[in-house]
């Protein structure tokens, strides 16, 4: 993901309760277990940090099992691990864009997707604690590729409209549910970058300019 969305802007926007400590911005690579900044519906809105990376309730260690970054809408709330936060706790991922890679033989060609209206990208998460320090954790929820991704990649974010923000919080009662399809082909947009970003180490805005032909 790359996040460049000022963080008072955002916690404005969402009319939420901002944290004391949130990421440092902009940040043009996030990666799995890094914390990204979300929304949450916790007695009012919240926008809070958490560790990209859900942890079920049973792993001892954060490296117990597989590293959950994403939960696939279709199954969700039938995984143990997932089903009793896709019922309460949802919340907003709200980011600048994200990348999604091409496999072309050995290499990973990477593509930068954002909103094509420029406004921001907000995406579908599930959320839980764990852990004797209650560790926020978070996954984005994945659907079947639209036509715009599916020459990309098979799966792509749920993007939630700011029309059902509520109702992915929890805010208007059920319904939650019919969000989780893909976004509409003229919701998004792409082009190729730099495979400098296949290193979780690179920075800079570099990495999400559109590749010098």
């Amino acid at each position: 993901m790359a996040n460049t969305l000022p963080h008072d802007a955002v916690a404005k926007l969402f009319d939420a309760v901002p944290a004391n400590a949130l990421p440092q911005l902009p940040d043009y690579n996030i990666c799995p277990t890094q914390d990204v900044a979300v929304v949450t519906q916790e007695e009012g809105r919240r926008y809070r940090p958490m560790r990209w990376g859900f942890v079920p309730v049973w792993y001892k260690k954060l490296n117990d099992g597989p590293l959950l970054i994403n939960a696939r809408s279709e199954t969700v709330a039938e995984k143990p691990a997932f089903r009793k936060a896709v019922r309460e706790r949802r919340c907003l991922v709200p980011v600048s864009g994200f990348y999604e890679w091409l496999r072309e033989g050995d290499e990973k060609l990477p593509h930068y997707f954002h909103r094509a209206d420029g406004e921001p990208l907000v995406m579908a998460g599930i959320w839980q604690e764990w852990g004797e320090d209650a560790l926020p954790t978070l996954a984005v929820l994945t659907t079947e590729a639209n036509a715009l991704m599916a020459p990309i990649h098979n799966r792509i974010p749920v993007v939630i409209e700011q029309d059902d923000w509520g109702k992915w919080l929890g805010e208007e009662g059920h319904g939650a549910a019919t969000l989780m399809q893909a976004p509409g082909e003229d919701v998004l947009t792409y082009h190729r970058v730099d495979k400098a970003v296949n290193s979780n180490r690179a920075s800079g805005p570099g990495l999400i300019e559109p590749l010098a032909a």
